[in-house]
């Protein structure tokens, strides 16, 4: 089960979800442990080596690149901070996930 995190909100581990799956079919934990890793170790690889990375109805991975900023460093704010361009990845939801998240909108607005 999902446990709060330091926020107070609930923060679903990778321990949750192989325990959940394990529950669900009947597999042993490490063995669906070892195939959640696995996924994940693909998922990094590929996008690692420049591929997006596309889950139907979950959402697209892909990596871009962030263009060079200037930042301030809070404890010396006269002084200016070159932040070079860097390659993040980037996560787009896709329609399923959109649409179920928007289903707590207004749970959120009441928060």
């Amino acid at each position: 089960m999902p446990s709060p995190n330091k926020s107070g909100t609930v923060t679903l581990t990778k321990r949750d979800i192989v325990t959940q799956i394990s529950k669900e079919t009947g597999l042993i934990q490490n063995e669906v442990f070892e195939v959640v890793q696995k996924t994940l170790e693909r998922i990094t690889d590929a996008l690692a080596q420049g591929q997006d990375v596309e889950l139907r109805n979950f959402g697209v991975f892909e990596v871009r690149l962030t263009k060079s900023r200037v930042g301030r460093n809070p404890h010396k704010p006269e002084k200016d901070v070159i932040i070079p361009a860097r390659a993040t990845v980037k996560f787009k939801a896709g329609k399923v996930m959109r649409q179920r998240v928007l289903l707590r909108t207004e749970e959120l607005k009441r928060s």
